[in-house]
This record gives structure tokens, C-alpha cells and sequence, in this order.
């Protein structure tokens, strides 16, 4: 049984590996590495390690469970948060919010639950009508905004529906997807 640490986030919750004892490190690659003195770790999941604090920001609790991913789709990436702003729109509307960097193990997460023994997770998503809502920067003005990206080039008129709740309907992206799809509602 592996323990985690658990914490929460502007999108949800996420959590790390985490080792109090030397028999706790096995298969970590940090046997013979992490001494005792410098128990309990958590695993930042890049390949370090640090001290772990029972105030460290964000901490909620240690949770026990043989999963390499223990908490499930739904607590990681909050669905259809409210405040939603970067992550993943099915083709049904539904939102699953991830940060700017976690698009990734959001779509990993999404494949496991929704297809599951497929490969290449952003792929998978796009070939099955899914949109990336994503921090784009156009390098020229400086600033950071919300981009909608699907290589299909089409959306649903629930996904237009939800671009629209969540302000995005103007874009200009958004305008080309929807030009290109509205014939089909």
C-alpha cells in the first residue's frame, strides 16, 4: 500500500507520493538516498523529492491506496466548476478544469475513465470531439488570455452553448469553429 499526500487546488485537488520510512521508499528509486533523518518526503512527481510539514500550503491529509492515481478524475479536475477557465470541454458540454500546465495528465486521466486502453490521451480527446481550453500568450502584447483549440476544426452546439456560458463565444478562434459546425446542429 502506497501513502499519498493530498492537496488541494484552484482546480481541484492533487496529490504525491509520500514516504515516512525507509521500507516506504521502495520502488521510488530513492532507496539508500532519503536517509531517516530526512523522513517523512513527498515525491514532487518530476523526478525530486522534498520535506514534507503538516502546514505546507495546500495540505489536506495522507490517504493510503495501491493506485498510482488515488484520487479519481472528478477531485483532480474539478467537473464543471463554476469558475472554470483552462482545461477540457467534451463534446456534451461538460467541464473538467485543469491549470495552465496540466492539460496532459487531465486528458490522461479523462482516457482512462472514458476510453479506456487508449494511447495518446490529447489525440484520443480530439479524435472524440473534445476542446482544450488553454493559456495562450501571443508574444506580442504581452498578456495572457483564454484559446480554445481543436484540430478538428468543429464543435458541438453544446460546446458553443458552454463557450458562450463561460465568455469565450466572441473569440475568434471560437467564431471559426462555429462557422464550420453550425450546419450540423
Amino acid at each position: 500500500m502506497k501513502k499519498f499526500a493530498v492537496y488541494k487546488s484552484a482546480t481541484g485537488k492533487y496529490c504525491y507520493r509520500y514516504a515516512d520510512t525507509l521500507d516506504s521508499l521502495e520502488g521510488t528509486g530513492f532507496e539508500g538516498i532519503i536517509t531517516e533523518d530526512q523522513l517523512p518526503v513527498v515525491f514532487d512527481g518530476r523526478g525530486g523529492y522534498y520535506k514534507f510539514r503538516n502546514n505546507d500550503y495546500g495540505f489536506l491529509k495522507i490517504i493510503e491506496s495501491d493506485k498510482d492515481s488515488p484520487l479519481e478524475l472528478e477531485e483532480m479536475y474539478t467537473l464543471n466548476d463554476p469558475e472554470f477557465k483552462l482545461g477540457w470541454i467534451s463534446p456534451e458540454g461538460d467541464t473538467y478544469s485543469c491549470s495552465y500546465t496540466n492539460h496532459r495528465k487531465c486528458a490522461k486521466m479523462i482516457v482512462e475513465k472514458f476510453y479506456p486502453g487508449k494511447r495518446f490521451p490529447e489525440k484520443t480527446l480530439d479524435e472524440n470531439g473534445w476542446l482544450q481550453v488553454i493559456d495562450s500568450w501571443d508574444g506580442t502584447e504581452r498578456r495572457h488570455g483564454q484559446f480554445v483549440f481543436t484540430d478538428q476544426g468543429r464543435i458541438t452546439k453544446k460546446q458553443a452553448d458552454r463557450l458562450f456560458d463561460l465568455g469565450l463565444y466572441e473569440n475568434e478562434e471560437v467564431q471559426k469553429y462555429i462557422a464550420a459546425s453550425e450546419n450540423d446542429w
